[in-house]
């Protein structure tokens, strides 16, 4: 045989038995024949996008009720002189019920005159202070003949956590409205003497943002934004505060109702213990219910009324407490355990904010 039918052979039989190996999987395998089986037309196979990630949705009900501030007050330029001035402050404040209540900051609306509401569809109302809380810097307005009032999105029970997306809403440096963004940073940051804490994030807030809303990723209420930390010797950025939710609602309902709000005093200062096992006493007021009662300092408070509770909610148990109440406080001196009955006073707001 030649070399040339050698190479022919062994060509052709390779060949015959790919059509056979064919021949027996379009016989067997209809859907391999043509019209049938899988498109392999990848030039035409259609673009896929991922979705979007966006808080349009939560910002679309929650947004529309956070309205802008502007507060006037007038003062003289000299004794001598009958002119005055005006002076406007800036700030935010968030739409809390269908009866026009609003919450803001206090010191938004401090000594003003009068108070002016810019709701988002650009409708303006003079507002009513009804009330203001000077531990919390809360204030309470009311805005009358105002129909179809978007009210903010409000929930009892959010657990918020650190690493939580958070939005604040507000009008920055009357710039209109602004949404910035970020995670709750910390939680618990102690307010004044102890009485309530603070949300910390990084959320950016500027001069405007006072009274407005701290938001979450669906759009409720978790706080009202206060204040940016502030350094005298070196910028600081990224560390910024608001009321939580839950505190500012019970703020809110109490001036409503009674034009004031009534907290419990026993007349401590202290701390929470590094383990977070007990408020450590490191003064006692003279006079105060904890000294009348027997509360000395270095005591660690652990209990009240039988239930064991960190730092912060013994105090704000106590603040929570109508004056008058009878508290039993577990303590732990110097190792041992015992416990002290103490009358709870009325804590005088004014003292506390100047402390």
């Amino acid at each position: 045989m030649s070399a040339i039918n050698k190479i022919f052979i062994a060509v052709l039989k390779p060949a015959l038995l790919g059509c056979v190996v064919a021949a027996i999987l379009l016989l067997f395998f209809p859907e391999f024949r043509e019209g049938e089986g899988l498109n392999v037309n990848i030039l035409n196979r259609e673009k896929t996008v991922p979705p979007r990630l966006s808080y349009y949705e939560a910002l679309a009900q929650s947004a529309p009720a956070v309205a802008n501030i502007y507060s006037q007050s007038y003062e003289n330029t000299g004794i001598f002189s009958n002119r005055s001035y005006s002076r406007i402050s800036l700030g935010s404040a968030v739409i809390m019920s269908n009866e026009g209540y609003l919450l803001t900051c206090y010191h938004v609306i401090r000594n003003a005159d009068s108070i002016f509401v810019q709701l988002q569809d650009d409708r303006k109302f003079h507002a009513q202070l009804v009330g203001f809380d000077v531990i919390t810097d809360l204030a309470v307005l009311k805005i009358h003949e105002a129909p179809d009032l978007v009210v903010m999105p409000q929930m009892e029970s959010l657990n918020l956590r650190v690493g939580d997306i958070v939005m604040a809403v507000g009008n920055p440096l009357d710039l209109g409205q602004t949404i910035t963004s970020g995670i709750v940073s910390r939680t618990g940051r102690k307010g004044l003497a102890n009485y309530f804490d603070f949300i910390q994030t990084d959320a950016a807030l500027n001069q405007g943002n006072s009274g407005g809303a701290l938001i979450d990723s669906n759009g409720y209420l978790v706080g009202i934004t206060n204040a940016s930390f502030q350094s005298r010797n070196e910028r600081v950025d990224g560390v910024n505060f608001a009321v939580p939710y839950a505190l500012a609602k019970r703020v809110m309902d109490e001036i409503i109702t009674s034009g004031t709000v009534t907290r419990g005093h026993l007349g401590v200062d202290g701390g929470e213990l590094r383990d977070g096992t007990g408020f450590l006493v490191r003064s006692v007021d003279k006079g105060s219910p904890a000294a009348l009662a027997g509360i000395r300092t270095n005591d660690v408070l652990t209990a009240v009324n039988g239930q064991t509770v960190t730092s912060a909610e013994i105090m704000e148990v106590v603040a929570e407490s109508a004056p008058g109440t009878n508290l039993t406080f577990q303590v732990n001196r110097n190792g041992k355990v015992i416990h002290i009955q103490a009358v709870i006073g009325k804590l005088n707001p004014a003292l506390i904010a100047r402390s």
